[in-house]
């Protein structure tokens, strides 16, 4: 079915007296995949201009950069090797997960690896390069992280809240039983930590342990005094999926009980878009520094012969991360491969977005689920020069007009359905800021609200044009 419930709330922004400001956080746009056959992908931006990107190789055997001055520009930079497994003993396979810092004037990777007589002892190592290009820099080892329990341990990343710098990762404790739980520590050096970790969250949910018993891959995104930890979790395959656990940025970080994890996972498989088991995430930010941006990776297909880590289609993809009134994020659905969605405000009303309810397109607040408000722009249907709607987690559906009522529809095919569904991008009529969609086969009817519903009008009056007007988000 095509409609959402609407019981959980987004952020819009605040409304005026009349109108809203220009969003702080406006619409942008990648192309996915990123990256094919990279997995548990790593994106920093630099104060230098540059994102460096790293990533988990299906060889397993090094660790590779690339760097670009936008996102997108990842997709196509050169790559470098920057460092290659040992010959024999530590680090000497199942070289995963590779993570790119830079703390306190140096680089730093962090990464998970086993040894040649025992693949399956994984701990986490750590490199440093001191020179300002660390794709074309020297590496050198500054060796194990040293923890207190010496078990399977991998996915280390590192963080600050309030000066103080910490350690998450993945490990399993014997006496806790089978799998990888997530602890933290603080930090002594980027390569030790220092005091007792905390064990911070442990699966025992049924979506955290399909296939394995699992929470890894920890990221940490803070916001409004809050810290936010996704994980992952469940077997590698379409289970595969991510968890949330949320934290006051003036607690103690280091008791188990200064987190809360959500009661289901935040992050799925998807059917409708072609993506399946996304996890391993990171964060990064939009060109602008406006937006926050997921980094994941999933498959395009369900079905994995043989064992999940021998398939090497795990691929690199981004897209927007909203945020909810009550300040924690929606990272909505893993979008359909291309161009990523955006969302559409209204001028007038701007905590309303369009969304399509029961088919019916309409302007409204706090909508759940997120992906009900999002739209791909793609080429208009009825040509070049026009754009078209397309629904973001019902792709092949389009807005569009009929009986000059504005719905979310299935492209059938047919003439018809697209001019009704291709509209003339227009600067905003009622801000050049915004964008104001006028019908392509109905000249000089534009997309408009009524009542919260959307309709395809001639416009007169101020208001008219303000409810034809909208800002990508």
């Amino acid at each position: 079915m095509i409609a959402g419930s609407a019981t959980a709330t987004v952020a819009g922004v605040t409304a005026g007296p009349a109108h809203a400001a220009v969003p702080a956080s406006p619409g942008v746009t990648y192309t996915n995949t990123l990256a094919a056959q990279r997995a548990d992908p790593h994106i920093f931006k630099h104060t230098d201009g540059f994102y460096y990107f790293t990533a988990t190789v299906p060889a397993y055997d090094r660790i590779v950069l690339r760097r670009a001055t936008t996102i997108q520009g990842l997709a196509s930079a050169a790559e470098t090797t920057i460092w290659t497994k040992h010959t024999s003993g530590e680090m000497g396979a199942h070289i995963w997960a590779p993570e790119i810092h830079f703390i306190e004037g140096k680089w730093y990777v962090y990464f998970a690896a086993g040894a040649t007589n025992d693949i399956w002892r994984i701990r986490p190592y750590v490199l440093e390069c001191a020179a300002a290009n660390p794709v074309t820099g020297t590496w050198t080892e500054k060796g194990r992280i040293a923890l207190p329990l010496d078990t399977f341990s991998l996915d280390a990343t590192t963080f600050v809240v309030n000066g103080t710098r910490y350690l998450s990762w993945a490990q399993n404790d014997p006496a806790v039983g089978s799998g990888t739980n997530l602890y933290l520590a603080r930090m002594s050096s980027p390569w030790a930590i220092t005091g007792t970790p905390v064990r911070i969250s442990t699966p025992t949910a049924s979506w955290e342990t399909i296939g394995h018993r699992v929470n890894e891959g920890p990221a940490v995104i803070q916001r409004n005094g809050k810290v936010f930890m996704t994980f992952s979790a469940s077997a590698t395959d379409a289970n595969y999926c991510m968890g949330l656990l949320t934290a006051s940025a003036s607690a103690d970080l280091l008791k188990a009980s200064s987190w809360a994890k959500t009661a289901g996972p935040v992050f799925t498989s998807n059917a409708a878009t072609g993506q399946y088991g996304p996890g391993h995430n990171q964060f990064t930010v939009s060109e602008d520094g406006r937006s926050d941006i997921l980094v994941y990776h999933d498959r395009g297909y369900k079905d994995i012969s043989g064992d999940p880590l021998n398939d090497p289609n795990r691929r690199t993809r981004v897209q927007k991360i909203y945020w909810k009134a009550d300040g924690t994020p929606d990272f909505g659905i893993p979008v359909a491969d291309g161009l990523t969605p955006i969302r559409l405000s209204s001028y007038n009303a701007p905590d309303r977005f369009i969304r399509h309810w029961e088919y019916r397109a309409r302007i409204e607040a706090n909508v759940a689920p997120l992906a009900d408000s999002q739209f791909r722009t793609v080429t208009g249907l009825a040509g070049s020069g026009t754009v078209s709607l397309e629904s973001a987690n019902f792709p092949g559906y389009y807005l569009r007009h009929k009986n000059y009522e504005v719905w979310v529809e299935k492209n059938d095919g047919t003439a018809q359905f697209r001019s009704d569904a291709s509209f003339t991008a227009r600067a905003g009529l009622a801000d050049s800021a915004g964008v104001s969609y006028e019908s392509y086969n109905a000249p000089g009817r534009y997309i408009r609200h009524y009542n919260h519903l959307l309709h395809v009008q001639a416009l007169s009056t101020a208001t008219d044009r303000a409810d034809a007007t909208f800002y990508l988000q």
